[in-house]
């Protein structure tokens, strides 16, 4: 084909890939497409068992059965109003604290990512619930919103993340050790976004100024009570899902399916769960699975139409020539990594420019599970980073009119960078994210 070597006609396609996308071409059928025209014009009629046979791996992939079960737990939490209990509990908690809506509103969001990791349905919840408390209680705008679009994409790192079960099935790391290697440094990074939060309400009263005395004076078994009944449940639940992934006592499969049950059974505890709100659930599991499989069929098949025509060889003979350090290394794959996530989605990232990187990891000594690791908080940047930032966009559809993009947008900068400095102290001491793996599972 136009006398290219198959090597360079596995750059081409890639190339072809990211110049169909900036023209919002439909990722996943894009990938096949792709993938069949490459492969036909260099396999013949191979390529349609190929494709069959990427198809069957997908649907029969062990790892993958998690994600519809996770999916339909977070979305029967989100329809139960379950959310709308967990904040006003730790809306009275914070109370004393400097900052306290802001604050109740990050634990919120760390708490409910932790249960359906859907960062659409985290920032737009909270911009319904949150975003008006705290402009009521004359908070800033900026800062409001920053904590919302931050705090709504700890979902990406938290477990049980369903990026973290994608970019284990394609790199092939065990997605247990991956959920425990993100507990600490996603908890290090919720752990910065508060006390960022809580030095500017201290140093600038006027962004988040204190509550009324009847907020703040609250007795405590009244506290107690109101976090008996709404955090401890859903933490319990948590719990049960993610400690027995990982612990070992179960697959993340068989610990997604108790983890949906375990949904089903809080909803209809608080008298919530109705057959409308399940059907709705079930529809919006079936179509994101759908969509996650068409994107991993897709993926597989372009993946290997590339490898077949060896487009791998000259990345890595570039990236090799560059005589980078693995720290050269590192900062080139994130900030490369950093930019593609202004035009894609992170799936499209995981499944299709992982198997990129991958590689190279081996001649760089770099161990998958830390890139992951990185890649997690990394893309965290992709949701908050002008000019495509995602949630941003989720908050403006559900704010108020008075509250503009180019807010929302200024708001979430201290916590980019709040981002950037997590991933320096994740590099910087890699035991954050590596100790609990390696005790766990020595």
């Amino acid at each position: 084909m136009l006398g290219l070597t198959n090597p360079e006609l596995g750059v081409l396609m890639l190339a072809l890939f990211v110049v169909f996308i900036m023209f919002g071409f439909p990722i996943a059928f894009t990938l096949m497409a792709l993938g069949i025209f490459f492969g036909y014009s260099v396999m013949g009629d191979l390529v349609w068992p190929l494709f069959v046979q990427r198809t069957y791996s997908v649907m029969t992939n062990d790892v993958l059965i998690s994600i519809p079960l996770f999916v339909f737990m977070g979305y029967i939490i989100e329809r139960a109003n379950i959310l709308d209990r967990l904040f006003r509990s730790l809306q009275l908690a914070a109370g004393p604290m400097p900052g306290a809506l802001a604050v109740a509103t990050l634990a919120t969001c760390a708490i409910f990512a932790t249960a359906t990791g859907i960062i659409g349905a985290v920032v737009t919840l909270m911009g319904l619930l949150a975003l008006p408390a705290m402009m009521r209680a004359g908070y800033d705008i900026k800062l409001s919103s920053g904590v919302i679009c931050a705090g709504g994409c700890l979902g990406i790192l938290i477990p049980p993340s369903v990026m973290l079960i994608l970019y284990g099935a394609t790199a092939g790391v065990s997605v247990v050790k991956l959920y425990a290697g993100a507990l600490l440094p996603g908890i290090m990074l919720a752990t910065l976004y508060v006390i960022y939060t809580m030095i500017m309400s201290l140093l600038n009263p006027s962004l988040a100024p204190k509550l009324p005395p009847e907020e703040r004076n609250v007795p405590f078994t009244h506290v107690l009570w109101a976090l008996t009944t709404s955090f401890l449940p859903l933490a319990a639940l948590i719990f049960a899902a993610l400690g027995s992934i990982v612990f070992g006592l179960a697959t993340p499969s068989e610990a997604a399916a108790m983890g949906a049950l375990g949904a089903l059974v809080l909803a209809a505890g608080y008298r919530s769960l109705t057959f409308e709100k399940l059907k709705e659930s079930v529809f919006l599991t079936a179509r994101t699975t759908a969509m996650v499989c068409w994107l991993f069929v897709g993926s597989f098949l372009f993946s290997a139409v590339f490898a077949y025509l060896g487009g791998h060889q000259p990345i890595e003979d570039f990236v090799k020539a560059m005589n980078l350090s693995p720290l050269g290394f590192l900062i080139l794959a994130q900030v490369i990594i950093f930019i593609l996530g202004w035009p894609l989605e992170w799936t499209e990232i995981i499944v299709i420019f992982m198997p990129i990187f991958l590689p190279l990891l081996q001649a760089f000594n770099i161990d998958p599970l830390f890139f992951g690791l990185l890649v997690a908080l990394n893309i965290q940047t992709s949701f908050l980073s002008p000019p495509v930032a995602m949630a941003p966009f989720y908050l403006k559809g559900v704010a108020p009119p008075s509250v503009t993009i180019t807010d929302i947008f200024r708001g979430v900068m201290p916590y980019l960078f709040l981002v950037i400095i997590a991933m320096i102290l994740l590099y910087t001491f890699p035991q954050i994210g590596l100790w609990l793996p390696n005790y766990l599972y020595q």
